[in-house]
């Protein structure tokens, strides 16, 4: 079928494959993959939409036929294809997504498409994140390594869960944004009069008497996995959210702690269509609210200065969600 765009989110990700690090990418491209907006043509093979529904679809699309999708774990399809990965993806007007009957989510009527936009892939893989793969408990202390839009994600998640949350970041205005959705207690990681900050695990592990039950990596560098690992205490669970590409895609781990505080190491890639609807009823009940982590609206004109300034990410607060028929 074809979507017409109402609004598509800027991510890290799209970064990643603007800056290469993406080999499924191929000139000439449209990026984008965190979409919302109305159905305007229905192919002969669907069964379930009409031109004029309000959807919006995870990432990871799903073929919907092979063992992974019959086992219900669509966001690792073996045939999985991606808009603005492995196709054209939505910063445009229009885009073409295949598949419809297994990928797409109807939206409820309350969700405005800007606030949905941010939904398909960071608080998606946020929610899924903090509370199936992480298993949050209530009560935790739940370490969030990287406090962007997946990262502020899972600080508001988390708090409604009600853990306790330690933020780390490099950002003033990340960490207080982070303190603003709930969190008990920050941490600065940035460089200090020109020298390197004090372990950020041991600062972990003091804020939280003693390290993370769970800690998500939400940024994906090397430093951010290994301090994220080794901020656990024993038999805590690590949860591998911000893509590990470049560079990273071979980071060392303390395999000496996983091993003598028998530590969990998880990844989580996004969520499954057919999982939407806890985390969307947590939104229409009010006790999830993504709308407050949109920090601004931008153009389609405006996108590729938008995305050229991810390379300084600490500059950057919240979710920027581009809006086609704007300007």
């Amino acid at each position: 079928m074809v979507v017409r765009v109402e609004a598509t989110g800027l991510c890290r990700s799209d970064w990643h494959g603007w800056r290469g690090h993406d080999p499924d990418i191929a000139l000439p491209h449209v990026p984008g993959h965190e979409l919302a907006g109305t159905i305007a043509e229905v192919g002969a093979d669907v069964r379930q939409w009409n031109v004029g529904d309000r959807v919006t679809v995870p990432f990871v699309c799903a073929c919907g036929v092979c063992g992974p999708c019959l086992a219900g774990d669509q966001q690792v399809c073996d045939n999985q294809f991606q808009p603005g990965f492995t196709h054209w993806g939505s910063f445009a007007e229009l885009v073409a997504l295949h598949r419809a009957d297994v990928n797409l989510v109807r939206l409820p009527d309350k969700l405005d498409f800007v606030t949905a936009a941010a939904l398909g892939c960071r608080f998606a893989t946020a929610h899924r994140a903090v509370v199936s793969q992480g298993r949050v408990k209530a009560g935790e202390w739940v370490a969030v390594h990287g406090c962007g839009g997946v990262g502020l994600s899972a600080v508001m998640i988390a708090v409604a869960t009600g853990a306790q949350v330690v933020a780390i970041d490099v950002s003033d205005a990340a960490l207080h944004a982070a303190v603003e959705l709930g969190a008990t207690a920050t941490i600065d990681a940035s460089m200090v009069d020109g020298n390197a900050p004090t372990d950020i695990a041991a600062r972990v592990r003091a804020a939280t008497g003693g390290g993370a039950h769970l800690s998500i990596d939400a940024l994906g560098s090397a430093t951010t996995s290994f301090n994220s690992i080794a901020s656990l205490r024993k038999r805590g669970r690590h949860v591998q959210v911000g893509l590990m590409l470049g560079d990273d895609s071979r980071a060392p781990m303390p395999m000496d702690l996983i091993v003598a505080r028998e530590l969990e190491i998880l990844g989580s890639h996004g969520m499954a269509a057919h999982d939407y609807a806890a985390m969307l009823a947590s939104i229409t009940e009010g006790r999830l609210d993504p709308s407050r982590l949109v920090g601004r609206t931008i153009t389609l004109d405006e996108a590729p200065a938008a995305l050229m300034a991810m390379d300084f990410p600490q500059a950057v607060t919240g979710i920027t969600v581009i809006v086609p028929g704007a300007g």
